[in-house]
Formats: C-alpha cells, structure tokens, sequence
C-alpha cells in the first residue's frame, strides 16, 4: 500500500470534523427546542383547569364544521290542537271509543274530563258538564246503554245540568241498544241531529249548550255506523272525534 502522508491525513480528518459540527449543533437546538416546548406545556396543564382545557379542545375541534340549522320543536297546544285556540275561547276535544281497548276521551282547555286515566269512562254514553263562565267540571258520569236500564238516569242527570252548561256526550262500544225515545228527544233539543240515527255500536260524539247558544261555525257532531265490510276493529267501527275553540263571550 502506498502511505499517506501525515499533513493530507490531518488535511482529511479536520474536513470531517467540519461537516459534521452544524448536525451537532442542529441536533441540539431541536432537543432543547422540544425540552422548552414540554416544559411550557406540563406548566399549562398545571395551572388550567381540566374543564376550562376540555372545553378549548372542544371548540378547536368544532372550528370548520359546517353549522347545523335545527328548526325548534312545535310548541304542545291545549288537547293537542294542531294550532292554539284565541286567548278568548275554550280548547276541546272530544274523542269516541275505539273496539273494545281504545276508551273514549273527554277534553277540555288541556284537562282530561272523561278517560281512562281519570278512571271514569265506561260503555255506553259518556257525559261531562262544564259551567261555562267559569270553565269548571261541573259533574261526569257514563250510562250503560248495554245491560241495565240507565237511559232514564241520564235523562235526569242531563236536565238536571245548570243553566249556562257546556254538555260533552261521547260513546264508547254501544249506547244505543237501551236508549229510549224520550233521552233521544231530550238530545234532539240541545241540537243533536244525529240521535236518532244511532245504531248499535255507532260511534258517536257531541256537544251542546243549555241556556246559550254554540256559534254555527264549530264542529259540535260526528257520527260513524258499524259496518262489517268496513270497521276497523271486529264488529266496531273507528272512532271520531271532534274539536274546537268555544268563544267565552257567548252570555
């Protein structure tokens, strides 16, 4: 081999030195650079609240999504109307028996009068009186027109209704079977044109007022009449309802 000569060797090794002396001096300043950067950072997590950092992560998360529009839920309007009565009228809703398991239903200004819940509806026809002035249940009761003779009880509890009365009459399963001609009359008077109509297992709702006069333009009757090609319940006809708005300045 041929020998290098001692100045090129010193010549070689001090290039090498030189080249890698920048790296060194890089890698460095990047290690303290991160050493700074962890120190700062285990100080922050120190001193600020872990609820406050959740929340500024969560908001730097949220930083460019796309908004999302949400239309508010519609507000719940008195027995469940699709839109509000005026302040100056009475909400109702009157709902008959469906089959045998859908009971009937009594609404007035948001407050069940006759139902299940209430544990006061049963077969036959259903009866709520309100005193009109003051929109107060005055009395309720059903009349089984099925079994037993209560078609002359109910004519009394519906004469026996205060002048100045809102009168809620609904079926549930039959009421006409034991109905009589004189509670079918008495009916007829208050603006029933229906009542006499009634067949068994109809389903039937109706409202009237004794001592005052309903406005023309309000729902106040329905009837449906069992039919074997169309009930929606074995041997029932689907039930009906009625609603409105009863204006309080009628008396």
């Amino acid at each position: 081999s041929i020998p290098v000569p001692s100045d090129v060797a010193e010549a070689a090794l001090s290039a090498q030195f030189n080249l890698k002396l920048p790296d060194f001096v890089k890698l460095s300043g990047l290690l303290l650079a991160s050493l700074f950067a962890w120190y700062l950072g285990y100080i922050f997590a120190a001193h600020v609240p872990q609820e406050s950092l959740s929340t500024s992560i969560a908001y730097l998360q949220d930083i460019g999504k796309k908004p999302v529009l949400k239309a508010p839920l519609p507000k719940r309007q008195k027995c469940d109307h699709w839109s509000p009565c005026s302040p100056g009228s009475y909400a109702y809703r009157v709902l008959s028996g469906g089959g045998k398991e859908k009971l009937a239903k009594i609404c007035f200004e948001d407050e069940l009068l006759i139902s299940e819940e209430k544990g006061n509806v049963g077969r036959g026809i259903n009866i709520a009186i309100v005193n009109y002035e003051t929109g107060e249940l005055t009395s309720a009761n059903f009349f089984d027109m099925w079994e037993g003779d209560h078609s002359e009880e109910m004519v009394a509890f519906i004469e026996n209704a205060p002048q100045g009365s809102l009168l809620f009459m609904v079926t549930h399963d039959d009421g006409s079977a034991r109905l009589k001609s004189n509670a079918k009359k008495l009916v007829e008077a208050l603006g029933s044109k229906e009542i006499q109509n009634m067949k068994f297992r109809s389903s039937w709702v109706f409202i009237a007022a004794k001592g005052f006069k309903l406005p023309d333009d309000i729902e106040r009757e329905k009837i449906n009449h069992s039919d074997s090609k169309k009930n929606r319940y074995n041997g029932w006809p689907a039930e009906i309802q009625i609603e409105g708005c009863i204006p309080r300045n009628l008396m």
